[in-house]
């Protein structure tokens, strides 16, 4: 039965009963039911909250900032530490509270976050306040963030190690509803024994979202009654002596832990035998995926039983608890031990059983086989080797992994059909998978108009190391960055190079985020050793990399600069993109006693050339807002949205990609014509950073006033309606096991949108559901994953992550994502239904290769095949366009393409209520929802009512593509110009005809005719002046607006001292009427009173027409069968020459070099057997 009545608010504010959370939302209801409890108890109690974000928990402090109003009327006080040790220390002072007089309340609980590197940080931190202990009726969870295959690290990271070092109690939680539950148990835990707590999070749980019991009650926590603890108790003190203290945590402390996790059951049996004969035992994400891998072997718990194996769930990692550990391995012939990552229960197992008799001893066996780690026998070559790995420690494990090395555990002494059925189709599946195919990728890079874009340049002959954060991947660009280092080390290893090397100077990268952490104690260092060093650092006002947070405190630049001062720099330069701005700021440094220059963002590569040859340490601080963090703002209305947008003359476009080269946008997209690739801006998601307009091409124009034209929406109409009126309701699919549907696509697309819709409607259902949001670093341009798992019952779901092949629906929401091989991975032929987005959205590799092609056909084959034909392909982006007027709501209509069909199986009053509760644009989600129900029932009817049949245009064929190609060219001089055109192409076309091809004339035709049309300032203005070019503009743009061309004409353009090339200015309106009087002249192209073909940039392209007329002459001679392709790639040189003066040059220079080498193999070839006509 559905419950309607469900919101948002509930994970917070329901008093009881199921709420549908993420993992870090159930960290922010924790201590509100810590409170509970204590009230419950007579206890009046406050929370204390602090750490440091980061991926897997990069969401955390977002999740108390919005929970604020809730929070603070139940005392609970969250304050993010600057960096994750003086959070730690904080949160220590929280249990010191009732040391001293004043205290308002009986004690406060604690709680620290972080991820791997912080805890690794915080490690003597932890070691004193560990050992000094928590207060009576306060503690301290720590929660850690742990980043097994480094998704969103420099490196993975294993915490549980770090705890046990500084002597820590280590709970691990499996699911949502365990953060729960161990949470209460680690604050209970801590007051019971004077120990912080540590509780594992991996993204695998936290960043699941779930449904869960949130009764405040109904945990029962038992005090130990086998435990004594000694007079004065167990918690912190003031004196204390450090002796006394040690003397305490390793006599008392740990092992009433250890008794408390005794007490309440934390580790325990799950399924046993009765006659059990091999033992599994492990925790947290691998418990969970042991049970998936039981359910993809067919092991349910009778077959289990009678196999003979016994389950042991640990919840408390460390120290493990001896008497569960005895009684569970008392009968057992072998135990297998599953953990991620290095030992810590497996050595803690071996230890403890190290001492049974030999003849009751199992057999214990984890990472490796029989052989063993640290095995030293010589095999027959005399090579000393260790076993055989079984669950690798590098990476993570995944469930093909587990399963595999079960089954064969099992098959040692119990033999099952059924068992090795699976897993021969495990088995398939990972053979399928071991040569991964790469046709294209989602690197992450930096967002559209992104201050890293400019930022992380290094002048030529320099080299810079990367910073921590968005920096980091500048590393696999080409910029001449690399190594890095931890946060808050950025360029201290030059300390340790420079006396060794004949390098005089390096850029170091540092975010503000990262100084404010750490990095000025880097720069202090630098300042202290005095090597030449340039620190880069950039005030983007966000911590962009876990999503756009403030910095934990005030950080302005006038504060920055004069801290630098005080720190003894005598060189600081601010670069921005808004020098004006510092007319109004006050207080900025006077290092030396200068004023601090301000210069423009287009200096940058002077700035840093000028810095470089400074003899000391100098910053330059680069100065521009995050640009998510911009466009957001301006969303809200909390900053100016400028009203001017940046628009491409197609016509003009020379299609060479420089404006990529000198944005590095995303938002700069191709666009196939018949002229060939050209490229326009993606209006949606430009942030009106404009480095685009530093390209040099005279095809872009501002628009300055006005607004975008919006697509208007299809209304509903009485022919609409009626063709759907039988629009059925779905089958939807069976949830008596989990239904397992995969979400991919492109981050800030929505992804996550529709997996919380989905997984919320579960929720309303009554469904169990867990939803595994996969992000990394998405939300940088690149793949998401949603793994939603939904079954009749919550206890029938286990691991959060699709299992190999087990995908039963893929909704793509991208195609590149969709045909890589992780989503691959998830499909199976004859299983897997699958609904994918066929829009090209273009890769970062289009920002570096202007001919990257998109490899629409072989991913579409891809996942064809692995879908065994189950799958509908449509272009949702054009049609939610089309239909809906914004293609934001593309995702959308591809979820009701994907329940229409029976792939989502939640009712549809949870999903329209699941719309209500997300609060955004919840009619047009609806209309857009409907559209794509609609169009899995008549795909072809959508797109008639869309006016986007799909109708594929056809090639044109040779003898059309060149008769447009000759009226073009009268257009540009004369009817002779165009008769030199044909009559070229004529005698190619006879001279190629024996060979019973075309696609030498085709070529010819092509690129005879790219060069023949020169883009000179005349073909400029003809371009301009077309009506064709102002009716894209209105069609693109309503209201009052002017136009500002962006050119460098020559014999007026400057020359940029910066670049050495000419400067573009902007020119108004104006130049439309010079374009009309600049196109009338073109009577004079070639005179000599064209003063414009006299530049050394006219004169080398009527040298590459003479040219080209030369090379298909000596094609003529010499073609035949076997040069016929040389005679082909020779003809279709000049699609490399693109771009306009500087950029065009750079471009012939590389054609000319291949066209020597063409040539020499033409001129090499026996003269051609058939007879050039003409």
């Amino acid at each position: 039965m559905s419950d309607l009545s469900i919101t948002l608010e509930d994970k917070y504010t329901r008093a009881s009963g199921r709420v549908f959370l993420t993992g870090s939302q159930a960290l922010v209801r924790l201590p509100l039911l810590q409170r509970q409890r204590d009230l419950a108890a007579g206890l009046n109690t406050a929370g204390f909250v602090s750490g440091y974000r980061g991926s897997p928990l990069g969401g955390v402090d977002q999740a108390y900032w919005a929970a604020k109003k809730i929070l603070e009327p139940q005392h609970v006080v969250f304050q993010p530490g600057v960096n994750e040790d003086l959070a730690a220390t904080a949160v220590w002072g929280a249990q010191q509270l009732n040391l001293f007089p004043g205290a308002k309340y009986d004690g406060v609980f604690g709680m620290w976050y972080g991820k791997g590197p912080g805890v690794d940080r915080c490690g003597d931190v932890f070691r004193h306040a560990n050992a000094a202990g928590t207060s009576k009726h306060g503690g301290v969870l720590v929660i850690a963030g742990d980043d097994h295959n480094a998704k969103s690290s420099t490196l993975p990271h294993q915490t549980d190690h770090i705890f046990k070092a500084v002597m820590m109690p280590v709970l691990y939680p499996a699911n949502v509803q365990e953060y729960l539950d161990y949470g209460l148990h680690g604050w209970a835990m801590s007051r019971y024994s004077g120990c912080w707590v540590a509780l594992k999070a991996l993204a695998d749980t936290v960043e699941t979202s779930a449904s869960a019991d949130i009764d405040p009650l109904s945990l029962q926590i038992v005090t130990p009654t086998d435990f004594e603890l000694p007079e004065g108790g167990l918690n912190i003190r003031w004196p204390d002596d450090r002796h006394e203290q040690e003397r305490r945590l390793l006599h008392f402390k740990l092992y009433a832990a250890l008794a408390y996790a005794r007490a309440n059951n934390l580790n325990r049996v799950v399924i046993d035998s009765p006659a059990p004969r091999l033992g599994i035992i492990t925790s947290g994400k691998s418990y969970l995926d042991v049970r998936q891998a039981f359910d993809e072997l067919g092991i349910d718990d009778a077959l289990a039983a009678e196999i003979g194996i016994r389950l042991y769930k640990v919840g408390m990692v460390w120290p493990l608890e001896s008497e569960g550990v005895r009684e569970f391995a008392e009968g057992l012939e072998e135990i297998l031990v599953i953990e991620e990552k290095r030992q810590l229960i497996e050595y803690q197992l071996k230890e403890e059983l190290y001492n049974w008799r030999e003849d009751v001893r199992p057999r214990v066996i984890g990472k490796f086989d029989e052989k063993g780690e640290w095995a030293s026998t010589p095999d027959n070559r005399g090579v000393v080797s260790h076993g055989e790995w079984l669950l690798p420690a590098a990476g993570e494990l995944s469930v093909a992994q587990i399963a595999r090395v079960i089954a064969a555990r099992i098959d040692r002494f119990f033999t099952s059909a059924r068992i090795q059925q699976r897993l021969a189709l495990i088995e398939a599946k990972q053979k399928a998978l071991a040569a991964p195919i790469v046709l294209a990728q989602r690197t992450p890079t930096f967002c559209s108009g992104c201050p890293h874009n400019t930022s992380t340049r290094v002048p030529e002959g320099s080299r810079a190391v990367a910073g921590i954060g968005c920096h980091y991947m500048v590393t696999w660009m080409d910029r001449k960055t690399a190594t890095f280092t931890h946060m808050g080390g950025e360029g201290v290893p030059w300390v340790g190079q420079a006396p060794f090397t004949e390098e005089k100077h390096i850029f170091a990268n540092l975010g503000d985020g990262t100084y404010f952490h750490s990095g000025l104690l880097a720069i202090r260092q630098s300042v202290a050793a005095g090597h030449p060093i340039t620190y880069k650092i950039l005030y983007n006002d966000a911590v962009a990399m876990t999503g756009g947070q403030p910095v934990d405190g005030t950080l302005t630049i006038p504060q920055m600069t004069r801290q630098l001062e005080g720190e003894g720099i005598e060189r600081i330069v601010i670069v921005t993109d808004e020098p004006a701005k510092y007319a109004q700021v006050s207080g900025l440094a006077t290092p030396g006693g200068k004023p601090i220059p301000i210069r423009h963002r287009d200096e940058l590569d002077t700035v840093q050339r000028e810095l470089r040859e400074y003899p000391g340490i100098s910053i330059l601080i680069y100065d521009q807002t995050c640009a998510t963090e911009k466009r957001r703002r301006r969303k809200r209305g909390r900053m100016a949205d400028p009203a001017r947008r940046v628009f491409i003359n197609e016509a003009v476009c020379e299609g060479c990609g420089d404006c990529g080269v000198q944005s590095n946008c995303l938002s700069i997209v191709p666009v196939e014509t018949e002229f060939g690739r050209k490229r326009q801006i993606d209006q949606s998601a430009c942030n009106k950073d404009f480095s685009c307009l530093k390209g040099f091409c005279p095809s872009f124009v501002t628009i300055e006033g006005g607004q975008l034209k919006k697509p208007k929406a299809m209304d509903a109409n009485e022919a609409i309606e009626r063709h759907f009126a039988a629009l059925p309701a779905p089958t939807l699919a069976d949830t008596a096991k989990p239904f397992n549907i995969l979400v991919t696509g492109v981050g800030g697309t929505g992804v996550v949108t529709i997996g919380a819709l989905i997984g919320m409607a579960a929720h309303i259902d009554g469904k169990g559901v867990s939803v595994l949001d996969m992000t990394g670093l998405a939300q940088k341009f690149g793949a998401v994953y949603s793994h939603l798992r939904i079954a009749d019952r919550p206890a029938d779901i286990h691991a959060a992550r699709i299992a190999t092949g087990e995908a039963d629906a893929l909704i793509g929401g991208d195609l590149v994502v969709s045909a890589g091989n992780e989503a691959i991975a998830k499909t199976q032929a004859g299983k897997t239904r699958a609904v994918v987005n066929l829009a090209k959205t273009p890769t970062a590799e289009f920002t570096k290769n202007p001919d990257w092609q998109f490899p629409l056909d072989r991913m579409e084959q891809r996942i064809a095949d692995s879908c065994e034909g189950s799958v509908l392909f449509l272009d949702a982006q054009a049609l939610a366009l089309k239909l809906m007027g914004d293609a934001i709501f593309a995702n959308t209509f591809l979820l009701g393409v994907a329940w229409q069909q029976g792939l989502v199986p939640v009712s549809g009053a949870a999903l329209d209520r699941a719309f209500e509760l997300n609060g955004t644009a919840v009619d047009k989600n609806r209309r857009a929802f409907l559209w794509g129900r609609r169009a899995a029932f008549d795909l072809e009817a959508v797109r008639r009512f869309a006016q986007a049949d799909n109708v594929v245009a056809l090639p044109k064929s040779l003898d059309a593509m060149i008769a447009e190609r000759v009226a073009t060219l009268i257009d540009y001089q004369d009817a002779a110009y165009g008769e030199r055109y044909r009559s070229l192409v004529a005698r190619v076309r006879a001279a190629e005809q024996p060979l019973g091809s075309t696609s030498l004339t085709e070529a010819v035709a092509r690129h005879y005719f790219k060069l023949l049309a020169i883009k000179d300032e005349y073909e400029v203005a003809r371009l301009y002046t077309d009506p064709a070019f102002m009716t894209k503009i209105r069609d693109s743009f309503e209201g009052d607006f002017r136009l500002n061309f962006h050119l460098a004409p020559p014999l007026l353009a400057k020359i940029d001292h910066n670049t050495g090339h000419p400067k573009k200015q902007a020119y108004g309106p104006w130049m439309m009427r010079a374009f009309g009087l600049l196109a009338k002249l073109r009577f004079l192209r070639g005179g000599s009173f064209d003063i414009f073909g006299r530049t050394a940039e006219r004169r080398m392209e009527r040298q590459l027409i003479t040219d080209y007329e030369a090379d298909i002459a000596l094609i003529l001679e010499r073609l035949d069968a076997g040069n016929a392709d040389v005679a082909t790639r020779l003809a279709s040189l000049p699609e490399q020459i693109r771009g306009f003066g500087h950029v065009k040059a750079a471009n012939v220079g590389k054609a000319e070099a291949q066209r020597a080498l063409l040539r020499a193999a033409l001129i090499s070839a026996p003269a051609g057997s058939v007879a050039a006509a003409g």
